[in-house]
């Protein structure tokens, strides 16, 4: 699960960088990637296969340190992603200042962990010594400006929420809460490093039901982030298997209809396997494809009533006019001239396209199962 995870976020930082490459000087896209960025470097220093390696190279106590360096960076540039997207001038100006406050934490909690022996700060935060003034001012710094850059991160993302429509209010909405979660997480292991400061205990099950906020808070957090763009990769993927299977439920009546009219079948605009191969082609050859069966429908309409019968074409069920489209190809190649004008066939009385399209296929699908039988 941590590698898929960490899969995860390196491919969102590659999409981030390319789109970045792309717009160079779009501000809050920049944020964006270097906040990624920062969090995918910062993830596998948690682990312990990271942190070690991190600890042989530099000594001990470096890949903690670097993480939580690496985490003020990743809340700094999220709170810039909205200075640079919503306060214009000011915002540029507001990020500057906040630069420097976030180099000062990271230089005071660097100061604080290099200034004690390399064991004293080898615990993690449930078994540090808290008595030790650097120590308690390390966790305690990084800490509470985590609080504050993620409650103003937060606020910043509800009023988002709040003039956005679904589905992109819904996954702000997640994003708020787990920014706010996380934020609330920090500021109790703020209030417990103080307590430990002080000398006095905090119960375990208090100490693993913060640890167990802060992580289903992120995991909140990246699902409201994701939410919007999954949703509409679902919806894309549901409308690429629908105009799929509909284009191969048009094959019988595209075929009739090519046969007599060849010169309706149209030329793709790019080469047949490059259209293939792409996601798009689907939608690209199911559009064609009903124009195709439209105008060969126009051409053959003529054909499809005789002298005597008064009934329009638009007026029958797909059977029967499946029925008269083969009668109306055996005439066309007796060369029979068109008895009358052009008339509308299998259309919706509306004008609705998805309507029209359904009769086209309903007709599709009476000639499939004519021919089966």
């Amino acid at each position: 699960m941590p590698e898929l995870f960490l899969l995860g976020l390196a491919a969102a930082v590659a999409w981030k960088v390319y789109q970045l490459a792309r717009a160079p000087h779009d501000a809050p896209l920049r944020s964006v990637t270097l906040c990624l960025l920062t969090a995918a470097l910062s993830y596998p220093l948690a682990m312990p296969g990271g942190a070690s390696g991190v600890d042989t190279v530099a000594g001990h106590g470096a890949a903690k340190l670097l993480q939580n360096v690496l985490l003020l960076l990743t809340v700094y540039f999220l709170m810039c992603f909205y200075l640079y997207s919503a306060e214009g001038q000011a915002g540029r100006r507001r990020a500057r200042w906040e630069a420097v406050v976030v180099v000062l934490v990271a230089v005071s909690i660097t100061v604080a962990a290099i200034s004690v022996p390399h064991k004293v700060f080898a615990g993690s935060f449930s078994t540090a010594d808290m008595e030790i003034p650097q120590i308690a001012f390390f966790y305690g710094g990084a800490g509470l400006y985590l609080m504050y850059a993620l409650a103003v991160a937060a606020r910043w993302t509800r009023l988002y929420a709040r003039m956005s429509r679904r589905p992109h209010s819904t996954g702000l909405w997640m994003a708020t809460l787990g920014l706010s979660a996380m934020a609330v997480a920090c500021a109790v292991r703020a209030v417990i490093v103080a307590i430990r400061w002080g000398g006095r205990t905090v119960p375990g099950p208090l100490m693993a039901g913060v640890a167990f906020l802060l992580v289903a808070s992120i995991l909140l957090f990246v699902a409201g982030v994701t939410y919007p763009g999954v949703r509409a990769r679902i919806a894309s993927l549901r409308l690429w298997l629908r105009h799929r299977r509909d284009h191969r439920r048009l094959e019988p009546l595209w075929e009739l209809l090519s046969e007599a009219y060849p010169e309706n079948v149209l030329k793709p605009a790019s080469p047949a396997l490059r259209d293939r191969r792409r996601a798009r082609g689907v939608h690209r050859r199911y559009h064609r494809r009903i124009v195709e069966c439209r105008d060969g429908l126009v051409d053959i309409s003529p054909y499809l009533a005789g002298d005597a019968d008064e009934r329009a074409p638009l007026d029958l069920d797909p059977a029967e006019l499946a029925g008269r489209l083969r009668q109306a190809i055996a005439r066309i190649g007796e060369g029979n001239p068109a008895p009358r004008q052009a008339m509308a066939v299998a259309m919706s009385l509306g004008g609705d396209r998805d309507a029209d399209v359904r009769q086209l296929i309903a007709v599709s699908d009476a000639l499939a199962v004519a021919h089966d039988h």
